[in-house]
Order: C-alpha cells, then structure tokens, then sequence
C-alpha cells in the first residue's frame, strides 16, 4: 500500500518536477534571488552618512595626515567634518583635498552640494614614494551608532560618484578610486596552552577565534590611451572573490555619474550593485555576489573611499566628486 500510494500519478508528477529542479538547480537559484537585498532597501539611517547640503560645511584636516600603512604613524589628532560624519583614516590618511563644491551637472535631483576628494601625496607626508599609494576617506558609523552593525540587520550603503571627462584624469593605468567597506568576521587559530616537557608529552593546543577585519568593494581602473590602449576607457573591479582575487565589472565607456551599492546579508555573503545615473538601485544592477577571501562576515564597522595616484610629488590625482554616502538597515 505504501508503495502504491507513492507512485499514484500526483505524487509521479510531484517528483518528477523536484527532479527537474534539482537538475536545473532552479531552487539553488531562487534561494540566492531571495537572500539577496538591493543596497537602499529598508530603513535610511539618518544619523550616518551626509548629503553635504549645508553651506557651511566644513573639514578640518588636522595636518599632517596619517600613514600608519607606511611608517606607523597616526599623526592624532585625525582629519574630521564639522558635523562629525567624515573622517580620517589613520591607516592611510585622508586626501589632500576635502571640500564641498557644488553638485556636477546631472546630480541627484535638488542637489546642489557633493564632496570633492583629491590628492597629491598619498604616501609619508614629506617623503615621494613614486609608487602607487592611496589615502582614505571614512563615513561615522560605530562612533555614531556605539558599535559595529550586525549582518542579521543586513546593513548596506549607497553613494553616487562623479566620473569627471577622461581627460581629467590621472594618465596613468591601474585603479584611481574605490568605494569599500569595513567587516569583520571570526577567524580561527590555533594558540599552544601547554608547555612542551623534554621527553614527555606534547604541548597541547587549541582553536581560538579572532577577529579578523576586511575591506570588500569597488575600485575604478582607467584605462589610459597614454600607455597604449585605443582609446581612453574605464572599468569597475570588484574585490574580492574568494580567493582574493579582482573580479571584472562592467565597463565605463561615458564618464559622469554612477551609483555603487553594497549589501551584507545574515548568511556572510556581499552583494555588489551599480549603475550608470543616480536613479535608485534595482534587482537588474546586480553584479556579484562573492565570500571576499572566503571569509563570512559578521558585522560592518563602516564604509569609506579610496584616492589613488602615483605619489610623485607633482601629479594630482583625478578629481572625485561622491554624494549622498548613505547607510540602511533591513531587518527582516
């Protein structure tokens, strides 16, 4: 009777159609579709983040900077904004240039401020490096809310970023500017808590787990026709995959305005969006889900940019321009 009932023709068709899922891995698909949020949804923050619309707004950059990364000194105290939501890294140091500007043409409507980012040393303040260095800019995220962000709550940022004409920038191929984040996770080691006894025994041994922080996001790299491309061109990289490795974006072939997103689900995983305008973020904008490293992440501690150059003393890097770097909460 038991098997009877199971080869009745509702249950044939019933696991046929599991079959063909499992085959298709239809199902795999739509629990990855389901577990993924687009950057923006939920709930704005509205303590985090600026719109640089206040007139007199301001940065204090507190010179000299920091370049921790360089020679381990934070040079306190850091750069911050007058109102508390900016501020420098003390592991690269900030860029040289932190002002609001009036928002380029083609802006977020009723925009009229953005935050321009600029530099020209990126190393050891007082020392050209001629190699390629970076400083960072931070968004307020722990000082503002007292802690870091659980992924359960699936925090994710959003900002809109000027691509000025090619001709501005840096005539140099390799990545001029990113957007990341800061998360953590749990890494295990493995810490001896016995002594090793000269022929006796062995030491004995156990697994610890340490915070571990990492900083998955977008870098923009120019193609320049200067080193021999065609024609000028750029490209978003997406860092990282699970191996570390860069993995590639969609190609940036007008400069002007663009929409990056990421978002950080309960399961660990970082979900990359983007898009040329400043239009909110959709499904459609999805480029990548990835476990950078192949870590799984925990808790996001805040977001932040990246300005690249050379570091020679002389070349300015390309002029940044972002608004509205906003941080949201979807817990489900």
């Amino acid at each position: 009777m038991l098997f009877r009932n199971l080869l009745s023709p509702a249950n044939v068709r019933r696991l046929c159609l599991c079959g063909l899922v499992a085959l298709l891995g239809v199902g795999t698909v739509g629990a990855q579709f389901r577990a993924r949020v687009v950057p923006g949804r939920g709930q704005k923050v509205e303590q985090v983040g600026d719109d640089f619309e206040a007139t007199d707004w301001d940065y204090y950059p507190n010179a000299p900077k920091s370049s921790t990364n360089l020679d381990k000194q934070d040079r306190q105290p850091s750069g911050i904004s007058k109102n508390n939501r900016i501020y420098e890294s003390t592991y690269r140091g900030q860029p040289d240039v932190v002002k609001r500007i009036d928002t380029p043409p083609g802006g977020l409507p009723g925009s009229k401020g953005a935050l321009l980012i600029q530099s020209m040393y990126t190393g050891v303040p007082g020392f050209i490096s001629r190699k390629q260095q970076q400083d960072d800019l931070l968004v307020n995220v722990t000082t503002i809310l007292g802690g870091p962000i659980p992924v359960s709550n699936t925090p994710s940022c959003v900002v809109r970023v000027y691509l000025p004409p090619f001709e501005q920038w840096e005539r140099r191929t390799g990545s001029q500017f990113g957007f990341r984040a800061e998360l953590e996770t749990i890494k295990n080691e493995v810490v001896r808590t016995g002594l090793r006894r000269m022929f006796r025994g062995a030491e004995t041994a156990e697994t610890v787990g340490k915070v571990e922080q990492y900083w998955p996001g977008f870098f923009v790299q120019f193609h320049s026709k200067h080193d021999g491309h065609k024609e000028d061109s750029a490209m978003l990289l997406i860092r990282a995959g699970s191996r570390g490795e860069e993995v590639p974006g969609p190609m940036i072939t007008e400069p002007g305005w663009w929409t990056l997103g990421m978002s950080f689900t309960a399961d660990g995983l970082v979900h990359y969006y983007a898009h040329a305008g400043v239009e909110p973020l959709t499904e459609k904008d999805h480029i990548s889900t990835q476990r950078p490293y192949g870590f799984t992440a925990r808790r996001m501690t805040t977001f932040f940019f990246n300005v690249v150059n050379v570091d020679d003393g002389k070349t300015m890097s390309t002029p940044w321009v972002v608004d509205d770097p906003t941080l949201y909460l979807h817990t489900r």
